[in-house]
């Protein structure tokens, strides 16, 4: 499953296959997100995977004129797709068995159709643009910070 999600519209455009994903299944979905948002600019963020950072990823989406923001490396909290998949699992994943791999799909799948009828409300604290802030940050070479964990 390879998903972007649209926070300001709530709505996911995604790609479902049985194999890995690759810099194709990338492709494909610049394709999808583009067909949704012809006249809109768009801006994709992304992880650090390798089948995305690929040359052939990057030309595709500067053709099709979306721009690729990468995220820093080790960073999942900033993604918000990291968060819809983190509700998927906990909607339907957590404690239930399935039989079957179709019904395990099929789980996921209506799920992930229900993201902006039933599964607003659920979805909407957690899918918030607002990312927490350090308004006292070290700002000069040298200082330091502490981080409690």
């Amino acid at each position: 499953m390879l998903g972007a999600y649209d926070p300001i519209n709530n709505k996911l455009i995604k790609i479902i296959n049985r194999t890995y994903v690759t810099s194709a299944t990338i492709i494909e979905l610049l394709d999808k997100i583009k067909m949704e948002y012809v006249a809109k600019p768009i801006t994709l963020v992304l992880d650090n995977a390798k089948y995305q950072r690929c040359k052939a990823v990057i030309e595709k989406a500067m053709e099709l004129n979306i721009e690729l923001l990468f995220l820093p490396t080790y960073s999942p909290n900033l993604n918000l797709i990291e968060r819809l998949w983190r509700f998927v699992m906990k909607e339907c994943l957590y404690s239930k068995h399935y039989n079957t791999s179709d019904e395990f799909e099929n789980a996921i799948q209506n799920c992930l159709d229900a993201i902006d009828t039933t599964g607003k409300a659920k979805l909407e604290s957690l899918m918030t643009l607002k990312f927490q802030t350090f308004t006292n940050a070290p700002s000069k070479k040298g200082d330091s910070l502490v981080i409690a964990a």
